[in-house]
């Protein structure tokens, strides 16, 4: 039930709001936030908590570019044995490059601290590479995020993969991604590059978007750096590393299947 449902004004409900309530309605002659919030842990409820999603378009173009997406997934493996790769990419488009100066360590009794003021040295773009079928990762650093870098990053992963056969490129709609001149170069490459968009507003279709999530999480939050130059090399050491470390295939288990039981049940 939603605090306008009681004449509160209050946008959501805490611990202590849903106490003070409970008492209020009969509910408990005494409780505590505490217990409130113990009784939210147990039916997994977190109203304090918020996300943002973004309806879909749930119509025939959907559907078709769904399926296409999915099918790379679940064939990903397969079609690597006869030499075709599945790749999605995703770009952290204008990060900023900060320093923060101090940041004291986590020591025991005390969580680590980072100073509030920090210095700003210009931002940097990244263009992630997910190879889908092993998970590992390779990066390009772009001047610019548009038509003629992405291009450029395309040309130079399908240089370091010549053996292959070709590439199922699992990409956006981002406007760099299906501008003219990105067009006619996926085109012109011979059936090499076999671009893949992902619906409208459906980007989390995207499995880079998980390996941004990961990279940045592991290599990019809570880090300081005194310039451009050692952002840049940072990220680029980074990427065998967490090769190394981390990558594996993502877990997927929407198949077309079910996304069309789910299309089935929530298209108009």
């Amino acid at each position: 039930m939603e605090p306008v449902a009681k004449g509160l004004h209050i946008t959501h409900w805490t611990s202590r709001d849903l106490a003070r309530q409970a008492v209020t309605d009969g509910i408990a002659e005494v409780i505590s936030p505490r217990t409130i919030r113990r009784i939210l842990r147990d039916v997994d409820l977190q109203p304090h908590r918020t996300r943002y999603w973004r309806t879909a378009r749930l119509d025939a173009t959907f559907k078709e570019r769904a399926e296409k997406v999915l099918w790379c997934y679940g064939n990903a493996r397969e079609l690597a044995d006869r030499g075709v790769w599945t790749v999605a990419v995703d770009e952290m488009p204008n990060l900023q490059i900060l320093e923060r100066d101090p940041i004291r360590r986590a020591i025991p009794g005390a969580m680590e601290q980072e100073e509030f003021e920090y210095t700003r040295h210009g931002t940097v773009n990244l263009l992630l590479f997910l190879i889908v079928h092993t998970g590992r990762m390779e990066v390009a650093v772009e001047d610019t995020k548009d038509a003629e870098h992405y291009i450029q990053a395309l040309k130079a992963f399908r240089r370091r993969h010549r053996g292959l056969r070709g590439v199922f490129l699992i990409h956006d709609g981002d406007p760099t991604h299906t501008a003219g001149d990105t067009r006619e170069y996926l085109a012109g490459c011979g059936m090499w590059w076999r671009p893949r968009l992902t619906p409208a507003h459906a980007s989390w279709l995207n499995q880079a978007e998980m390996l941004v999530g990961a990279f940045g999480g592991h290599y990019l939050k809570r880090g300081s750096w005194g310039d451009r130059a050692a952002f840049i090399d940072h990220v680029l050491a980074s990427g065998p590393e967490y090769n190394q470390r981390y990558a594996h295939p993502f877990e997927w288990t929407w198949t077309n299947a079910k996304m069309r039981q789910w299309f089935a049940k929530h298209a108009h």
